[in-house]
């Protein structure tokens, strides 16, 4: 008899990844309780009722990797690519018996530096039936196609095509026609790979110069959603693929600022005009939207504010997508787009969304627009109407710098609403989902004008405190973030911060560029980080800055850090130290043994979580 230890699946805090069978009868994704260990769950999605979560928990207490990629199949069973570098490691997942392990087949394992998975159209075919489509790339312009069956028979190559490929929609339900977006001279172009002939061929060519991308499609007819920059500016259009009429860009479909993703056609079959429910991201949430070409319009959809999965299916049963908010925990909704205008809530459920484990609510949250230096900077506030004035409050600054905070659910800053603090997590400038000028506001300018916006806000915040009598704001940041709150911290008047919590910060762009992997440092180069500033400021090194780092400081790192080499924190600990400050007393360094960049998500974060919360409440680790 085995003895291997089994991970129990807990309720899910957190999912990502999502991904659902071609069609529609299952899903997949990434799922992690309070222990931050993660696991793959299986969910069936039944044609009438509630969509069914299984937890498939892998034996002596692994845990599933967060780069994993994952294909749903029509059978519940999934199917996993796991990645270690350039060793690629695929496996079928299926449920096991009643409160044991998942059982694990190993596919096939690969060494290359770039794999993707595509999963086949339709339902489930025979044993020796291909599963999925393989998108390798290795050191050569060159990308090998497999295609990889679940019968533990190796993957069979089928074209080896010049160039590099994304994308990847299906134009038949047999699972021989691909298409794939190809990159050459700098452009993306559209090309249909037969995987039976090995061969590919142009499919839209909208102009020699433009780029040109397809998003969606209805085999059934021909009906097609592509993205282009063609008219001049990146808009989405609509045409049926292979037909005489040019290609539409309707205005309606070009919303500046906005982000709109077209999810999943209604499955109303030829005949009808179509129908495609869209995701609209602008700033911190989602929305959907209805569209049909015949309109004109966006028709908004009433669903509950929060951040959708961009991802979808769209069936007899409804429309299922990801969806989460701060105070409801990553699950599936179900969206009877036809009955949502009839009356408030109907036509909406959320299945598997994890509740309290106290007993009680989770903290809610609101986006609210503050005033910056530069225009009103929108913000994720926990703490109710009373916020500014909560006895205890921290500016909470997000990672990337590429990235934002949104309204979804988020472990690390739940627990700190949870502890009594009021958590202000601004999208200051450099941050996404406002439009490419606010976004490139801070290229070749790190600390700059994403700086002055938390300088002000901070005052601001201090400010109206001080008047009151309430203690300064706390600051709390990851990674980029953590680098931006040292520099406030630094440069912010006496008295204007409490106390400082640091998770995986870097010292300055071009200090990590010295360090960093060669991905990590090709991303800072082409963002401008490693740009020095010539302003009042001086340079944006927090090393040359750590005397003036006088609050309490906590920083928070793991000695497996694939992103900020870990030396970056234990550089600042050294000059601290150097200074004369005690640590234990003055600051506290937190080295977390095998953690990564993700250390705040990974298996173990809930005590991170526990001990950050504690501290910025108190200045006293807990």
């Amino acid at each position: 008899m085995s003895t291997a230890t089994v991970r129990t699946a807990s309720q899910a805090l957190r999912r990502l990844s999502f991904t659902f069978a071609g069609d529609g009868s299952h899903a997949a994704c990434l799922a992690t309780g309070a222990d931050g260990g993660w696991y793959v769950e299986s969910w069936r999605l039944p044609g009438t009722g509630a969509a069914e979560p299984v937890g498939l928990v892998l034996p002596e207490g692994r845990a599933e990797g967060l780069r994993s990629q994952l294909a749903a199949l029509p059978d519940g069973r999934v199917l996993a690519c796991r990645h270690d570098g350039d060793r690629h490691a695929l496996v079928l997942l299926a449920a096991g018996e009643p409160g044991g392990p998942a059982v694990e087949l190993p596919l096939a394992a690969m060494r290359l530096p770039g794999l993707r998975m595509l999963a086949m159209p339709g339902p489930a075919g025979p044993a020796e039936a291909p599963v999925a489509v393989l998108l390798g790339t290795d050191t050569r312009p060159v990308t090998t196609v497999w295609l990889l069956a679940a019968d533990g028979s190796a993957p069979r190559v089928v074209a080896e095509l010049p160039g590099l490929y994304g994308g990847g929609v299906w134009l038949d339900g047999a699972g021989r026609l691909l298409a794939l977006d190809r990159v050459v001279g700098g452009m993306v172009k559209t090309v249909v790979l037969d995987l039976q002939l090995g061969s590919t061929s142009p499919l839209l060519e909208l102009g020699e110069s433009s780029n040109d991308r397809l998003v969606l499609f209805d085999p059934a007819t021909g009906f097609g959603m592509l993205r282009s920059d063609a008219p001049g500016v990146d808009r989405l259009g609509w045409a049926l693929v292979g037909g005489a009429d040019p290609v539409r860009f309707p205005d309606c479909l070009h919303q500046p600022g906005r982000l709109l993703r077209p999810i999943a056609l209604a499955p109303d079959g030829p005949g009808t005009e179509p129908r495609v429910v869209l995701q609209m991201d602008h700033g911190a949430a989602s929305s959907l939207v209805l569209w049909q070409p015949g309109s004109g319009r966006l028709d908004r959809l009433p669903v509950p504010p929060g951040r959708l999965g961009a991802v979808g299916h769209w069936s007899s049963a409804g429309l299922r997508m990801p969806y989460s908010a701060p105070d409801r925990p990553a699950a599936l909704a179900t969206v009877d787009v036809d009955a949502l205008p009839a009356a408030d809530g109907a036509g909406w459920r959320l299945d598997g969304s994890a509740v309290s484990g106290d007993g009680g609510r989770w903290q809610s949250a609101r986006c609210l627009e503050l005033a910056g230096p530069a225009g009103p900077v929108e913000a994720v506030v926990y703490g109710g109407e009373q916020w500014l004035t909560a006895p205890h409050l921290v500016l909470a600054l997000h990672g990337g710098p590429a990235d934002a905070w949104r309204l979804e659910f988020d472990p690390a800053l739940q627990r700190m609403a949870a502890q009594g603090l009021a958590v202000v997590a601004p999208n200051q400038r450099g941050s996404t989902g406002y439009g490419p000028e606010f976004a490139l506001a801070i290229r070749n300018a790190w600390g700059g004008p994403d700086l002055d916006d938390v300088l002000a806000l901070l005052a601001g915040i201090a400010g109206h405190r001080a008047a009151l009598g309430l203690e300064p704001p706390a600051l709390f940041g990851v990674s980029y973030g953590a680098f931006l709150a040292l520099l406030a911290t630094a440069h912010a008047p006496a008295g204007t911060v409490s106390r400082c919590a640091v998770v995986a910060p870097f010292l300055s762009g071009g200090r990590l560029l010295a360090e960093a992997s060669a991905p990590v440092r090709a991303l800072t180069t082409r963002l401008g980080g490693d740009r020095p500033i010539d302003d009042a400021r001086g340079p944006r090194d927090v090393l040359w800055l750590a005397d003036r780092l006088r609050a309490p400081l906590l920083v928070v790192h793991g000695d497996r850090d694939e992103v900020v080499p870990v030396g970056q924190s234990r550089l600042l600990r050294h000059e601290l130290l150097r200074l004369g400050r005690t640590e234990g007393a003055d600051f506290r360094y937190v080295e977390a043994a095998g953690a990564g960049h993700e250390l705040l998500a990974e298996e173990g974060s809930a005590v991170l979580h526990e001990l950050l919360a504690g501290f910025l409440r108190t200045g006293r680790p807990a």
